[in-house]
């Protein structure tokens, strides 16, 4: 990544150095600004996370998948020399989708692709009225869909309870919406619902591995973007530095920290709304970039490691979607040679209850839930837990869940400058928002604001 010379008087000061961070900083100093980057945690990365599941192989505990419409992505991890490796999907799927009351010890049922083995007729219904609210929302504007606030009113569990009369229905949508975007029904609105699925590029290619948004994962982890990105700013990145405060005059802005004060011609802001809310702002700003239903992606990301992706050798792909948790989907994430890697993801409610339990208890559960619908399995070398609900510098993942009220209040002022800060983030994205395309494409969008200015 190569910077530019630095124009007198440009400076800018970045918080967040997740992705949208630190493709705005660098798209900064590209142009001469002379940037310094504020992040809370000890890493840089943000909710894309690389952990240690064998000596020299790192995989996602955080963002980790990517498709070929998540074009900007692409093109960075291009520059920055990454590669994809495509998402191994070959083989049968398992499902364990007998209800909470049912025999515990019943098998799970194994099946060729993805659908569940649940009534066709009553799955077809879900996924054509969800098809009809996708088509009508508004994507660049989904607070101006026609009917707006009747659909922001409404929580996705209510409208389920409305429109889904066959169990089996009622029984996978919670699953599917746990799925797409880590919420319980109960949390987002049918308006966030519908803009979600329209942006991530609908309903199939947002659900779909082979030729959807699930297709690829960088090879070696998703982390590597950040770090790539970070490694040419050097020192200009001050890590374990939360923001308390952000000041402005007609001059120049001033960011707080417990370390610090920094100032600069520009602030942008790279932080999900429940964070960018925590902090003071002198002036206050016209708008929270939170409502009071605004809430936490519930997402706890479970990994399970093996010696080899030993499914494989029984026919079977390594996806499960289950009724019961922890692990309410399971998919093969291992790396193409070497150890086998089974993720798990517990979401929605789930989410809250596997977290509320002790490490060894989340153990437990994880690894017998997966001996169940995997039988061939040993023990597990390694169990990694990534509880993202209890990350205190995300506030959840994959993004946060508006909720009712929210889209309409909200969002016209989403990416509204106040004064000298400007906002970036995936949840500013109306493309791809919750995607790691959605973070990277507001990045690119806060530096053509910022060079607006003049």
């Amino acid at each position: 990544m190569t910077t530019g010379p630095r124009t007198p008087g440009r400076s800018a000061v970045v918080v967040g150095a997740g992705l949208a961070g630190l493709t705005a900083a660098t798209g900064l100093a590209a142009h001469g600004f002379a940037v310094t980057v504020l992040e809370a945690r000890e890493r840089v990365g943000g909710r894309t996370h690389g952990i240690e599941a064998a000596p020299g192989v790192r995989i996602d505990a955080g963002a980790a998948y990517l498709g070929d419409r998540h074009t900007e992505l692409h093109a960075l991890a291009a520059e920055l020399c990454l590669k994809t490796t495509p998402t191994t999907m070959l083989g049968a799927s398992r499902f364990a989708l007998t209800d909470a009351d049912a025999d515990a010890d019943e098998q799970p049922a194994t099946s060729d692709g993805r659908f569940p083995p649940l009534d066709a007729v009553a799955l077809g219904d879900l996924f054509e009225r969800l098809a009809e609210l996708t088509d009508a929302v508004r994507p660049d504007a989904p607070w101006l869909t026609p009917d707006a606030e009747r659909l922001d009113a409404l929580t996705a569990a209510e409208w389920a309870e409305r429109h889904l009369t066959h169990p089996d229905a009622r029984l996978f949508f919670p699953l599917f919406l746990g799925e797409m975007c880590a919420a319980d029904p109960a949390d987002v609105s049918v308006l966030h619902l519908a803009f979600y699925l329209r942006s991530g590029g609908g309903l199939r290619y947002l659900n779909a591995f082979a030729g959807g948004a699930q297709q690829d994962r960088i090879a070696g982890g998703a982390h590597q973007v950040c770090e790539r990105l970070a490694a040419p700013l050097g020192t200009a990145i001050r890590l374990g530095e939360p923001v308390r405060a952000v000041h402005q005059d007609d001059r120049s802005v001033t960011v707080h920290t417990d370390r610090g004060t920094y100032r600069a011609e520009v602030a942008v802001l790279a932080l999900p709304p429940l964070l960018a809310d925590a902090i003071e702002y002198r002036p206050a700003l016209p708008q929270p970039r939170s409502g009071e239903r605004t809430a936490r992606g519930c997402a706890v990301k479970v990994h399970l490691v093996y010696p080899a992706p030993l499914w494989r050798d029984h026919g079977l792909s390594g996806w499960s979607v289950n009724a019961r948790g922890p692990l309410l989907s399971t998919v093969d994430d291992s790396p193409e040679d070497g150890i086998g890697v089974l993720t798990g993801f517990v979401t929605g409610a789930e989410a809250h209850r596997f977290g509320a339990l002790t490490p060894e208890r989340q153990r437990a559960e994880a690894v017998d839930q997966a001996r169940r619908l995997f039988p061939m399995l040993p023990e597990p070398q390694g169990v990694h837990i990534t509880d993202w609900l209890a990350d205190p510098y995300s506030r959840g993942c994959y993004a946060a869940l508006l909720g009712p009220g929210d889209w309409t209040r909200i969002g016209p002022a989403l990416t509204a400058p106040h004064r000298r800060v400007h906002w970036a983030g995936t949840e500013t994205s109306t493309a791809f928002f919750g995607l790691m395309e959605g973070a990277v494409r507001s990045g690119r969008r806060v530096v053509a604001e910022v060079l607006a200015r003049g």
